[in-house]
């Protein structure tokens, strides 16, 4: 795991990025910027290539959302997704990254909270990012 972070007095939310592409998960974390939340400690992303390392990190807890590509291999995002959901008791938000508009369907079905087609959407992927954490952590909720 590759955590990137930005200094801040108190913890921000933390996004895992799942991806085996690096450019994947580079497009990602810039599309959400170095704060997630307006007014909020700076977010801190936790980069994963592995679907071991994915689930390892969820389980440590910790993690407010995580952003998972569904083009990944051997395990895509909507198999992890649909693992995080059996396995983790207080799961976090999942967005999966789809490789066809056409999944959102199947995203639904894996148990992810929402889905934005590849190539990223910055505008797309950060809004819904923003609408989970306010959801989950209430920080930032109006």
């Amino acid at each position: 795991m590759i955590p990137t972070t930005s200094e801040s007095s108190s913890p921000g939310p933390r996004v895992l990025l799942y991806s085996d592409d690096r450019s994947i998960r580079d497009r990602a974390r810039a599309a959400l910027g170095p704060r997630l939340l307006p007014g909020s400690a700076a977010t801190e992303h936790v980069e994963v290539a592995t679907a071991d390392a994915a689930v390892a990190g969820v389980e440590r807890g910790m993690i407010d959302l995580v952003i998972a590509d569904g083009e990944t291999a051997p395990l895509g995002g909507m198999g992890l997704a649909r693992q995080l959901r059996d396995e983790i008791t207080q799961c976090p938000p999942i967005i999966v990254l789809l490789g066809r508009r056409d999944d959102r369907w199947l995203a639904r079905w894996s148990g992810a909270d929402g889905a934005v087609p590849l190539p990223v959407d910055p505008f797309e992927l950060s809004q819904l990012a923003v609408e989970l954490v306010e959801a989950r952590t209430g920080v930032g909720a109006s």
